[in-house]
């Protein structure tokens, strides 16, 4: 499976909550280079889960919302995103390989469901799920379950891809792994991640954006030169630092 990739950039947008008299982002302006991994930290509450859903079309009338969207090849974002939650959401009543199979089934009702399952084996094996197609959710590890949840994304084939904090429920060994298949297994799709980790975002970050302030706007945060994922030498560690230091200004 394969799609062409593109790039995103929001320029000045803000955002207020309808029953908040503060605005909660304002001057906001990111680049998402096409087929590369965009980083979000940021306090809670700062705005970032709400960047994207408004990348997904899910805002509603709660949220008052300003800025420019603009795609690299001028074509609408609808339809051409996926989107991985914290959460794994897996259907408790449905196998592992129906679960990886439900989005795309729904998108494209008459899509050969042959083929699909065999995309969806396929998957499973690259996640190392082969041998677990047909087991309940109920059966599987916290890290299972995000492999699975991994694969589901992967069968939507979609050129973006927007992550919110996926991995930060699981062991520090167990997301140390998924990070690595996540970044072997979605390169060439651009991919928005938020995370709270600094470590995370040094390891998998082509742009690197701290959103700072009140309101909040976005902080761009060089990386080093140096393939994804990382290994975390002492360039990494200066800038896990200058990640730290730049977060705790929101606190003083």
């Amino acid at each position: 499976m394969s799609v062409n990739t593109v790039g995103v950039q929001l320029s000045n947008a803000s955002l207020r909550y309808n029953d908040s008299e503060h605005v909660t982002l304002s001057g906001l302006s990111l680049s998402l280079n096409a087929g590369k991994w965009t980083v979000l930290l940021g306090r809670s509450g700062c705005g970032k889960t709400t960047v994207l859903r408004y990348l997904a079309g899910l805002l509603d009338d709660k949220v008052e919302w300003q800025g420019t969207l603009v795609t690299s090849d001028e074509l609408p974002l609808t339809d051409r995103i996926a989107y991985m939650a914290q959460q794994d959401l897996l259907l408790p009543w449905l196998s592992v390989i129906d679960n990886v199979c439900l989005s795309h089934r729904f998108q494209n009702p008459a899509f050969d469901k042959a083929q699909q399952t065999n995309q969806a084996l396929e998957l499973l094996a690259a996640v190392g799920l082969a041998d677990y197609a047909n087991a309940m959710p109920d059966q599987l590890s916290g890290g299972m379950r995000q492999r699975v949840a991994l694969a589901r994304t992967l069968m939507q084939d979609k050129p973006v891809v927007l992550m919110d904090e996926p991995f930060s429920a699981l062991d520090a060994v167990t997301r140390h792994k998924l990070q690595s298949l996540a970044c072997e297994l979605l390169r060439d799709k651009t991919v928005v991640l938020i995370t709270h980790d600094p470590q995370e975002a040094v390891r998998l970050a082509d742009n690197l954006y701290v959103l700072q302030g009140t309101p909040a706007s976005a902080q761009s945060l060089s990386v080093p030169n140096t393939a994804t994922p990382r290994v975390l030498d002492g360039e990494c560690a200066e800038l896990q630092q200058a990640i730290l230091d730049q977060l705790e200004r929101d606190y003083e």
